[in-house]
Formats: structure tokens, sequence, C-alpha cells
């Protein structure tokens, strides 16, 4: 019995001297470790603030650098458009065979540096119609050329001068019958009868690029009536005296514009004009144009324009036009 008892306590003594050496040599061994252990010095890639030594160079006329500035935006378009109906002879619902033919050709140019600025605008519009069994008629027929020149003043507001001359390029007609029933046409208008050449001074108020209000202060216009036998066949003879070409007035001028794509592929174009004559201030003459575009795709447009105008030396009522046209429009921007 006491041998056994020594037995165990000497196996038990045994087993606690392994595992305190078990434990001393892991503390050994991971002392060990530590020392071995290699820790990254700090700043081992130091970096520098470069020395820089700024040396004035100066370029000959032949090493510098050539740079152009285009000063100048140009905006050209043009286009045509055709209607064409026609109907047999045992059409149910009625109708007139026409035929309709239209052209315009417009050019804006704009040159801009520091307060500088000149604009020249050209339009020109054409179209006829031919229904069977009636004269041909126009549609539409104008020219219209605006040149500016303006020296800016602040943010908004231009000092400028300006130059405009309106006319036609066919003759105008009015219509009605004979006592047989047979059509005739009366002659009221032809290019240069009328004719208009405006200019004016005064100051511009340009907040945005696609609006702007014209104040002319000194207004002078010379209209031209060149057919002097014209007074027969229209009376008022747009207010030169008969058997005169020529008539000059004084006035006081607004001119109002506005061009912006209002939304996608739809462009608004309105501009309206009054001319106050200093020797009449009673009779003010007022011409409004508007031009709404769709811009289908980068060839077809449709659009919808017309014109309000009240001039007594025209006609005593106010005149006004709508036409709405369908067809190619070709532009060319740079």
């Amino acid at each position: 019995m006491f041998k056994s008892i020594l037995a165990l306590i000497f196996i038990l003594f045994g087993l606690t001297s392994i595992s305190v050496a078990q434990k001393a040599g892991s503390e050994a061994d991971t002392l060990l470790l530590k020392e071995l252990k290699q820790y990254p010095r700090k700043n081992t890639l130091p970096v520098r603030r470069p020395v820089l030594f700024p040396e004035v160079v100066s370029l000959s006329a032949a090493s510098a650098i050539d740079v152009k500035v285009n000063y100048w935006r140009n905006l050209t378009a043009f286009g045509i458009n055709i209607n064409q109906a026609s109907f047999s002879d045992n059409w149910g619902a009625g109708g007139v065979n026409s035929l309709a033919l239209g052209g315009q050709f417009s050019y804006k140019s704009d040159y801009t540096k520091e307060d500088k600025n000149y604009v020249s605008e050209v339009i020109m519009q054409y179209g006829k119609l031919k229904n069977k069994g009636q004269l041909s008629r126009k549609t539409v027929d104008r020219i219209f050329w605006d040149n500016k020149v303006a020296l800016k003043l602040s943010n908004s507001w231009y000092f400028f001068g300006s130059v405009n001359f309106e006319s036609q390029f066919d003759f105008g007609y009015t219509f009605s019958k004979d006592a047989q029933g047979n059509e005739k046409r009366t002659l009221l208008s032809k290019f240069m009868a009328p004719g208009y050449l405006t200019e004016s001074f005064g100051f511009e108020y340009k907040p945005e690029k696609h609006f702007f209000v014209r104040i002319g202060t000194g207004t002078a216009r010379q209209t031209f009536v060149l057919d002097k036998s014209l007074y027969l066949t229209n009376p008022k003879n747009f207010g030169v005296k008969q058997g005169k070409g020529f008539r000059n007035e004084l006035a006081f001028q607004v001119v109002s514009s506005f061009d912006k794509e209002i939304a996608k592929n739809l462009t608004l174009k309105g501009r309206y004009a009054l001319f106050a004559n200093y020797e009449k201030l009673s009779s003010i003459d007022n011409r409004l144009d508007l031009t709404l575009t769709a811009h289908v795709n980068r060839l077809i447009n449709v659009s919808v324009a017309g014109t309000i105008l009240y001039d007594d030396d025209t006609a005593n009522k106010m005149q006004a036009s709508q036409a709405m046209t369908f067809g190619l429009v070709y532009r060319l921007e740079n």
C-alpha cells in the first residue's frame, strides 16, 4: 500500500516538472522571436520640398505662339417648301387643284470683341400659290436687312446705331371679279414701291443673348415709291405725296426681339417694332412678327408664322397674315 502511494506521488511530481519545463521553454522561445523580429524604420522614404529657381524667358517673334481668336459668329439657313393638291372631276367632297412653292434665305453675322458689337441680319422670303381657274397669288414676299453697331456701357446696356432696309421682290395685287365673273387684279405694290430705309441711334437693353430692346430716340425713315403712277391704283401711296417718289420722317422708335429654343426642338422667334412720327404722334405704326418652328430632324422643319401690322399710310384698319409651312431647311453655322 505504502509503495503504491509513493509511486503515485512520484508520477505526479514528474508530470508537474514536465509542464513547468515546457512553459519555461515556450517563454524562452517567445523572447527569442521578439529579439529576432525586424521593425521598419521611421521615415524610410523622406520627401524633401523641391527648390524652385524661377527664370523669365523672353520669346522672339519667330518662336512666339501664333494664336488666332475668331470674334465672328455666322449662321446661314436656306430652305424650300412645296404644297400640292389635285382632285378628280368627280371628287364628291369638292376641291381645287393647287400648287404652292416657297423659298427662304436667312443670314446672321455677329462680331463681338471686348465692348464692341456688330450684328447684321438678312431675311429673304418668297412664295407663290396657283389654284386651278384662278390667277397666281403671292403667299409671302419680303426683303429685310438690319445692321447694328453697339458700344457696351454696362452689363446690360449699350449705345447703338442701326440701319434697316425693307422691301419686296414682286408685284402685289388685290383680286376681284368683273361683271362677267372673270377674275381681275389691281396693282398695289412692287419692288421699292414701297421701300423703307431707317436710320436710328439710341440705347439698347440686352440682358440675355436671346432678347433685346432698342430705344431709338433719334430715328429717321425714308419711304420710297419709285413708281410715281402707283397712286392711280393705290390712293394712299404709302404716305408719299402723289407725283413724288420719296418721303422723310423723324420719329421715336422701339424695336424688341426674342429668339430662343423654348422647348426641345421648338424655337420661338419674335420681333416687334414701334414707329412714332414726331409730327403725327396720334397715329403710331406697330408691327409684330412671330414664328414658331418645330425641328422634326436636321433637315425637316414645320413652322407657323404670323404678322400683325398697323400703318395708316397703308390701310385704315389693322392688317394680319398667317402661314404654315412644311419643308426642308439646311443650316450652316460657324
